[in-house]
């Protein structure tokens, strides 16, 4: 087998290290976007709010215009305020109801693992090695509970925390862009480092805080230590369904209302203060796309960790207690964080933007320096912290793996994920000739657009399911299931680099809506627009990084489930698996419809109170009298709390009800339909949403002769492109990124509790 080159000790130490360096760091990059200061001051009127490198040079363009400047820094305050006063209340209503529900599930996962053995608490002979004694299955119920409750709270606590810097920074990116786009640039991409860090280091440490303590009981028995330790993924994810849906929900009821009265109908800008549902929209952008996507990675990351840990587990780490080997993925995790920190440096303080047309390219660099750097970093993590050769778990046999094998099933998801970014990014930024084509489309109305959209949408998913197809059949041929965990592992490795780039967006789409409620001038909204619009593109690329992750977490827990249901193979011809394979197909269907629908609803108070406060409210639209934004804040927030259950619960209790009824065979077809539909509708669910979008800001930004031709803003073909871009918003913002979370949650709860449905699943063939 050959020994390991880092030391017990010195896995021991690094795994924390890293993971406390990466919160140490997110802090530090708070505290200098903290030094951008939002209260009005007494000062001199050349000196401006933050000294930056050059602070005092800066004039800013606002006192050249001579317009009041402390008027404009109360009033971004004020916007400020408002905003996070909404998304904090609207997560801790969420946080109520997902509470209740994490107890009651907490008690079912406690109950029915409990039952396998009837709640006897005598040690068991371990179900891969008859010759050794491992714990109680009511051990591995309580544990799991524990693991489960942990995964729950972190994911909360992540997603939480970025919404929580969103919202600080938001309006501090709003007045640095007074001094230049670069100001701003690096203020919202160091908030978003913040969140990635934060998330990165955080579910990295609890997860090995949690491993040790457990060790504590389990002693030898690595087997039952690591199905415990499922449970953590199972908490992470079912804590990001109902963040991601009820977020979705909430920000698209609001966009869709306040762009099809004030947009289509008024012909007011976007942003604009009279819009009643102006404050609810760019809340709705924190709590969607920043407190959801946070669960929503955190959950994929926690549940590659789980896969991974529980094949190698039953492989010849586990069997003979090689502890760093074992850590494998942890360790992977932990090299991420470090080169992320160095790629971050890149955008914050090696290369300055002074351009417009730059800020993409820096984003774009972004991905390919951490997935560079990354690469030589696995190489070196593979050769000091596995053996040069070892056993991994395929099936009931043991397959014999070499370490650079490994190493390049790490390597395989992480380039597949930088594929995908790009190709995502290919399709949706309004640089390429595929947005360019949905946009000119709009020239004979909205039908064109909209079938050039849904077109653009379906030919988005070939090159992504080709990167997915070859990752999986490169990492399985080389290390079975356990090359496919560590394959969404390497794909994740870069996330909080990932996390950075996609956070920056919402941020910077509320800057703009900041500089258009505060009444700034039109040169500040065009740099923040130009900020916002890259944004939408890393947006994009950030929900295609999370669609092709979670279809390699989702078949790498679905090996592993079958490996603790003791399946050795799933037949497609057999019936049992066949019903499953097409009902399973139908479900990610089931759950758009659902969510869509919600939105529908939604949308549709919004815009009926929206437009009774324009026909109601004397002097609203002449800007003489303020709208009422907290009913729009309050219909958002009771639709989305409402409307998160059925998606839920559709997507909780079908593995439940599948793998009690049916067994453990109709369960494994139900996983696999769902993730081979899931994948591809989630794909182009979210490109056609982010080509319809950023369609409508290529001719509202007129940069081009050929967007000139087909705007200004306010045009029929402008109105064409704000349909589509209206019915795009539930697509890749509500549907299309949830919907990664339907096919990774049912696989990870299929997992934990495959041992009960193993012993008492398929009572209807039993009958």
């Amino acid at each position: 087998m050959g020994a390991v080159l880092l030391p017990d000790l010195g896995t021991e130490i690094l795994i924390p290290v890293c993971a406390v360096i990466g919160i140490v760091f997110a802090l530090f990059q708070w505290f200098l976007v903290s030094k951008v200061k939002i209260t009005a001051a007494t000062r001199d009127a050349a000196s401006p709010d933050a000294a930056g490198k050059n602070g005092y040079n800066d004039y800013l363009i606002e006192e050249e215009e001579g317009i009041n400047d402390q008027n404009v820094v109360l009033k971004c305050a004020e916007i400020q305020q408002a905003i996070s006063e909404g998304a904090t209340s609207f997560l801790f209503t969420e946080y109520k109801y997902v509470g209740i529900f994490m107890v009651f599930f907490a008690i079912v996962i406690f109950l029915f693992l409990g039952s396998v053995e009837g709640f006897s608490t005598s040690h068991q002979p371990c179900k891969y090695d008859e010759t050794k004694i491992c714990k109680p299955a009511l051990a591995t119920a309580l544990f799991s509970t524990i693991s489960f409750v942990l995964g729950g709270i972190t994911s909360v606590v992540s997603g939480f925390l970025g919404m929580k810097i969103a919202t600080y920074a938001n309006a501090r990116t709003t007045l640095e862009a007074r001094k230049g786009v670069g100001k701003a640039f690096i203020t919202a991409f160091r908030s978003g480092a913040v969140m990635g860090f934060l998330l990165a280091a955080n579910g990295l440490l609890v997860l090995y805080i949690t491993i040790n303590l457990f060790q504590i009981y389990y002693g030898e028995d690595w087997g039952g230590l690591f199905e415990a330790i499922t449970g953590y993924g199972l908490g992470g994810s079912s804590m990001a369904l109902f963040g991601r849906v009820a977020g979705g929900i909430y920000t698209k009821a609001a966009d869709v209302g306040a762009d099809l009265v004030g947009k289509v109908e008024r012909n007011i800008p976007e942003d604009d203060p009279r819009n009643p549902a102006v404050i609810a929209d760019n809340v709705g952008d924190n709590v969607g796309d920043i407190a959801g996507m946070g669960s929503d990675l955190f959950g994929s990351y926690a549940e590659a960790s789980c896969a991974a840990l529980v094949v190698a587990s039953i492989s010849s780490f586990g069997i003979n207690h090689e502890f760093t080997a074992m850590l494998y993925p942890l360790i992977v995790s932990s090299v991420g964080i470090i080169v992320c920190l160095i790629t971050t440096l890149f955008a914050t303080d090696i290369f300055e933007i002074k351009l417009v047309k730059e800020i993409e390219p820096a984003l774009k660099k972004q991905l390919v320096i951490s997935t560079v750097l990354m690469t030589v970093g696995i190489a070196i993590v593979s050769w000091i912290a596995l053996p040069s050769s070892f056993t991994i778990f395929n099936f009931g046999v043991q397959k014999d793996v070499k370490n650079w094998q490994l190493f390049l099933c790490v390597a395989v998801g992480l380039w597949a994920g930088l594929i995908i970014g790009f190709v995502t990014e290919y399709y949706t930024s309004n640089a390429y000739s595929p947005v360019q084509d949905v946009a000119d489309s709009c020239r004979t109305g909205a039908a064109t657009n909209v079938i050039f959209g849904l077109a653009l949408g379906y030919k988005s998913v070939i090159i992504p399911i080709f990167a997915i197809a070859i990752s999986i059949f490169v990492s399985f041929s080389f290390a079975a299931m356990y090359g496919i965990a560590v394959a969404a592992l390497g794909m994740l490795s870069t996330i909080a680099t990932g996390l950075a780039i996609d956070a920056y967006g919402p941020i910077s789409d509320n800057a703009g809506g900041i500089a258009e409620m505060a009444g700034m001038s039109h040169r500040i909204r065009e740099r923040t627009d130009a900020l916002d619009a890259a944004g939408n593109t890393t947006a994009a690329i950030g929900k295609g990084f999370a669609i092709g992750s979670a279809a390699l977490v989702s078949l790498a827990l679905f090996g592993a489930f079958v490996s603790r249901a003791n399946i050795t193979t799933v037949d497609v011809l057999t019936p049992k698996v066949f019903i499953g394979l097409i009902v399973g197909a139908m479900l990610p269907y089931w759950f758009s419809a659902m969510t869509m629908k919600s939105v529908g609803k939604a949308a549709l108070k919004m815009v009926e109170e929206v437009r009774r406060q324009f026909n109601t409210i004397p002097g609203l639209m002449e800007g003489t009298a303020k709208p009422d934004y907290a009913t729009c804040v309050k219909i958002s927030t009771d639709a989305s709390i409402k409307e998160m259950i059925p998606p839920g619960a559709l997507v909780m209790l079908t593995p439940l009800i599948v793998g009690i009824f049916f067994g453990v065979e109709t369960l494994s077809g139900v996983l696999a339909g769902s993730l081979v539909s899931g994948v591809q509708i989630a794909i182009s669910a979210s490109n056609t949403g982010g080509a319809w979008d950023n369609a409508k800001k290529y001719i509202e930004a007129g940069a081009s002769e050929h967007a000139r031709s087909l705007g200004p803003k306010g045009s029929d073909c402008h109105k064409a492109a704000v349909i589509g871009d209206t019915i795009g918003d539930p697509l890749k913002d509500t549907s299309g990124p949830s919907l990664n979370i339907l096919i990774k949650l049912m696989a990870v709860e299929s997992l934990v509790f495959a041992p009960f449905f193993a012993t008492h699943g398929g009572l209807l063939f039993k009958i």
